[in-house]
């Protein structure tokens, strides 16, 4: 009996011994290693002898020259990606980012900062997994601090959609190029303040917190009218809220993705509502969402880059922006900025490059206390650059660009808005570097 018992001993440390190998191997590490992408962003700019922190509007589509502030911007994003036997992967993705609005030029006398404002930060750090077995196929899942579903219009830069913040999601994959995803992303506006003392002089969290936060639905990839949808909603809400704020907010959105509109090169169209906390812009969420109830808007949008021919390539913006009621508190408000920047590639590491803008803002007598000729404003933009590159493509990086831009208001009072100190127009010489990676 006992002889009979050793090859039913034997098979079973042989199955065992097999299924702990298989076990293993399929969490065997076949792929596994860092990326490292980036930006730069210098733009040494003067007026009248010093260094200014105005940007003449571009971040209310006012304007669309090289007028970004901030004199030395560094942006890193590490990503440690691992693939495993079983077809699991995992993403570890890390942005750090140094310097992005600070309009200082430093020196080097050791510790330049004496507050808080435009350090070195972390911007996201998040943990992405995918192909889980238990799992549909082609599904990933993240949670952490990530920007979530951005996408920026062409010459203003202004991100119009994205979900900024701490959160976690559910995207899954179809077999036409489609995706689908669910996410909850959430922000703190106290972030950094401490008994009402903003995060640039020092202040720290105190008190109760009015975190938001958005819960997004979306699918994109949606193959139609020559090109593909993308569509958005998101319900956003905000604690400990009271009087006439917002404590909820509803976003919907659609983006069409074709041609330069029917030419060879690109586009993109966004058209999003947005009402209560989602009013600025429909999908654009972070800290910054907090709005009176009343404020209610439309957004349109739509930027690409045609190519014209083998030297000529061009750059456009066209976007509209309309308070239905308030918007930022301020009753009728409207905005609108056309834009176009043209380019000629002279050979591989220089081109010129031109840009013409139009920008119009309005709203009802007295929104912010603007009376008289401040209420309405028109603003003619238009830029000469040469740009020295290692790829004179206009998408090509790196680049050193010196350029001279001309803004023409209406009036002073409009000039003033934007930063113009006398009368109603300016000129800003300035030389931008810039580098992706």
């Amino acid at each position: 009996m006992k002889h009979k018992l050793v090859p039913v001993a034997a098979a079973l440390l042989t199955a065992l011994t097999s299924y702990n190998v298989a076990a293993e191997s399929a969490t065997d590490i076949l792929t596994d290693g860092w990326e490292i992408h980036g930006y730069g962003s210098m733009n040494y700019r003067m007026n009248d002898g010093q260094s200014f922190d105005t940007e003449f509007g571009k971040p209310d589509y006012k304007t669309a020259g090289t007028y970004g502030k901030s004199s030395a911007q560094v942006e890193f994003v590490l990503k440690k990606h691992t693939e495993f036997a079983n077809g699991v992967y995992s993403d570890f993705i890390v942005r750090a980012e140094y310097g992005n609005g600070d309009s200082y030029y430093y020196s080097s006398p050791g510790s330049q900062k004496w507050n808080n404002s435009a350090q070195f930060e972390i911007k996201e750090a998040y943990v992405a997994l995918g192909n889980l077995p238990y799992l549909p196929a082609d599904t990933e899942i993240w949670s952490g601090r990530r920007f979530l579903n951005r996408n920026a219009s062409g010459m203003s830069g202004e991100f119009w959609k994205q979900s900024s913040g701490t959160g976690l999601g559910f995207e899954t994959k179809f077999n036409d190029g489609q995706r689908g995803g669910i996410a909850i992303v959430s922000a703190d506006p106290e972030a950094g303040s401490l008994d009402g003392v903003p995060p640039a002089q020092g202040g720290i969290a105190d008190g109760d917190r009015t975190t938001l936060s958005s819960l997004d639905f979306y699918y994109y990839g949606v193959k139609g009218l020559g090109g593909s949808l993308d569509f958005d909603l998101k319900v956003m809400h905000q604690a400990n809220k009271d009087g006439d704020a917002a404590d909820s907010g509803v976003g919907v959105g659609v983006t069409y993705n074709t041609s330069y509109y029917g030419f060879d090169g690109w586009s993109q169209t966004g058209l999003t509502y947005g009402k209560g906390l989602a009013s600025n812009r429909g999908l654009n969420f972070g800290s910054w969402n907090s709005a009176p109830d009343s404020d209610e808007s439309v957004f349109f949008t739509t930027y690409g880059v045609a190519n014209l021919g083998t030297n000529w390539q061009m750059g456009s913006e066209i976007t509209w922006f309309q308070a239905l009621d308030t918007l930022f508190g301020a009753e009728d408000l409207q905005r609108g900025l056309i834009a176009v920047r043209p380019t000629y590639k002279v050979n591989d590491n220089f081109r010129w490059e031109f840009t013409a803008s139009y920008g119009y803002e309005n709203g009802k007598e007295g929104y912010w206390g603007r009376t008289g000729d401040a209420v309405e404003s028109q603003i003619l933009n238009g830029e000469v650059a040469a740009v020295f590159t290692v790829n004179a493509d206009y998408f090509g990086r790196p680049q050193i660009k010196p350029y001279v831009s001309h803004i023409k208001a209406d009036d002073a009072a409009s000039a003033g808005h934007l930063g113009i100190k006398d009368g109603d127009n300016e000129t800003i010489f300035g030389v931008h570097a810039e580098i992706w990676f």
